[in-house]
């Protein structure tokens, strides 16, 4: 066998869906953990310097964003593994229907059993990351009011009497207590945080993480798909051996019926 007839063989072991998922789903994941942790930090700093300038404030939201971005550390390594999984899912299931279509490998009903898990798994967690991605989405439809009334308060065509009058009060979307100090910011004081890199960078964030969040999703229905089709394609690959060995067994039981009555036919002339 030449090298061209060796890569050959060798790209077509290649579950290239399950690869081109794999990279849709760490792409994905990178996006919205990298991105949403710096949003949080940068959201963080925003609120302490100029919504809630007392610490006992916004202690609770301190304190749930540090869970939260636990929580994106462990999807991190999470997701990490299980793409590697799937990918390798995806190689093995790839070879299997190949030799079993060649009648030189069986699967077993573990290798099925595993990929009725793995089915059910991603659909589990393509659900609960639907969730995140609509989650994710509430930061940006708060920063996007808040960017709406900046360029409001920027444009020269918006003819406005009073700038100080423009204001944005995070208390009403409940992220710090309505006793916060001094929790609104007009006029002058929000033209300067909408200036901040803090307000910036925080925004495109989160809308980054949002879109990652959403690539993450298709990535893992991208899977679903790829696993419904793997085991559906096992379970007919193991129905059309099992026709094969059964009508094997028929033709070898016909043919050695042939033989005996041959014999018998012979051994009566003589």
């Amino acid at each position: 066998m030449g090298c061209f007839e060796c890569c050959i063989k060798c790209l077509g072991g290649v579950p290239y869906a399950s690869l081109v998922a794999t990279i849709l789903c760490f792409s994905g994941v990178a996006l919205f953990c990298g991105c949403g942790h710096v949003a949080l930090t940068s959201t963080l700093t925003m609120l302490e310097n100029h919504f809630s300038t007392v610490t006992s404030d916004h202690a609770t939201l301190t304190l749930v964003i540090q869970i939260f971005q636990y929580i994106i550390y462990g999807i991190a390594s999470f997701f990490f593994v299980y793409a590697i999984i799937l990918l390798a899912e995806g190689f093995y299931t790839t070879s299997a229907i190949k030799k079993e279509l060649q009648s030189d490998f069986k699967t077993t009903v573990c290798g099925r059993c595993i990929t009725a898990f793995f089915m059910f798994l991603t659909y589990i967690l393509a659900l609960i990351f639907l969730a995140i991605f609509g989650f994710t989405a509430i930061p940006v439809f708060i920063f996007f009011n808040m960017w709406n009334t900046c360029a409001a308060l920027k444009s020269p065509d918006s003819n406005l009497t009073s700038p100080g009058s423009v204001c944005v009060d995070v208390r009403q979307y409940g992220i710090i207590p309505w006793n916060a100090t001094p929790g609104i910011a007009c006029g002058s004081t929000l033209g300067e945080i909408c200036n901040t890199s803090e307000f910036y960078l925080s925004y495109h964030l989160y809308i980054v993480a949002l879109a990652g969040a959403g690539a993450t999703v298709i990535a893992l229905i991208h899977y679903l798909m790829i696993l419904a089709a793997n085991w559906a394609y096992l379970k007919s690959a193991v129905t059309t051996h099992e026709y094969q060995d059964i009508k094997t067994k028929d033709d070898q039981d016909l043919e050695a019926e042939a033989r005996s009555k041959e014999g018998q036919n012979s051994s009566s002339y003589s």
